[in-house]
C-alpha cells in the first residue's frame, strides 16, 4: 500500500484520453446508426418501421451494462474474441444509435405540416424532401439535445471500466487498488469528469436557449 500522489493524478489523466476517445467513437458511430433509424421511423416502409421500432426499444430497454457484458463475454460463444476496446465501442453504439435515432425521430417530427405539404407540392420524392427541406429545419431542433445527449454518451463510459477497458473509471479502480484511498481517487475521477461534461452541459443549455429565442421572434 502506498500513499496516492501526483503521478497518480496523471495516470487517471492519461487515461481521460481514451474516455474522450471512446466517447467520440460511440457519437459518430451512433449518429450514423441514429440518423438511419430516425430516417427508417419516419420512412411510411412498415418494414423499416418495425425493424427500426423493434431495435429502438430493445437497446433502450435493457441496461447499457448488459450490453456491454454481452458484447464482451457473449462474442467468445459465437467464436469471435474481441477485445476490451472493440466490445465496448459495439455497445456503446448500438446504445447511442438507438437514442439518438429516438430524439432525431422526434426532431423530424416537430417539422411542421405545412413544410411536408409544400415538399409534396414541388413534386419533391422522399430523398430530396428529406434533404432540402425536412433535415436542415429539424437540424436547428435536433442539435441541442444532441448536445445535452454527448454528456450521458461520455458519462455512460464509465460502464466500460466492468469489462476491463482501462479509461478514467478504470483507472481510479487501479490506483484505489493499490493506495487504499477511495475518498481521495474518486474524488479526481468525478473532478475530471464534471471538467469534460459540464461545459458540453452549458453548450447545451445555450443552444436550447437561442433556440427559444429564435422561435420566438
Amino acid at each position: 500500500m502506498r500513499t496516492f500522489g501526483f503521478g497518480d493524478v496523471w495516470f487517471i489523466l492519461q487515461a481521460a484520453q481514451w474516455t474522450v476517445l471512446l466517447s467520440l467513437i460511440a457519437f459518430i458511430g451512433g449518429a450514423i446508426g441514429g440518423l438511419a433509424i430516425a430516417l427508417s421511423r419516419t420512412s411510411g416502409n412498415v418494414v423499416l418501421v418495425r425493424l427500426s421500432t423493434a431495435f429502438t426499444q430493445v437497446f433502450q430497454g435493457t441496461p447499457l451494462l448488459m450490453q456491454l457484458f454481452l458484447a464482451f463475454f457473449g462474442a467468445p460463444i459465437l467464436g469471435f474474441e474481441v477485445s476490451p476496446w472493440l466490445a465496448a465501442s459495439i455497445a456503446l453504439i448500438l446504445n447511442t444509435s438507438a437514442f439518438l435515432g429516438e430524439i432525431w425521430r422526434g426532431c423530424i417530427q416537430a417539422i411542421p405540416k405545412g413544410q411536408w405539404e409544400a415538399a409534396y407540392a414541388l413534386g419533391l420524392n422522399y430523398v430530396p424532401r428529406m434533404r432540402l427541406v425536412v433535415l436542415p429545419q429539424a437540424w436547428k431542433i435536433a442539435l441541442p439535445p444532441t448536445v445535452g445527449y454527448l454528456v450521458q454518451v461520455l458519462k455512460g463510459t464509465s460502464l466500460a471500466a466492468i469489462i476491463g477497458f482501462t479509461e478514467i473509471t478504470r483507472a481510479g479502480q487501479i490506483i484505489n487498488n493499490a493506495t487504499f484511498q477511495p475518498l481521495i481517487v474518486f474524488s479526481v475521477v468525478g473532478a475530471i469528469y464534471f471538467a469534460l461534461c459540464w461545459p458540453l452541459s452549458l453548450l447545451a443549455g445555450r443552444m436550447e436557449r437561442q433556440l427559444k429565442l429564435a422561435t420566438t421572434r
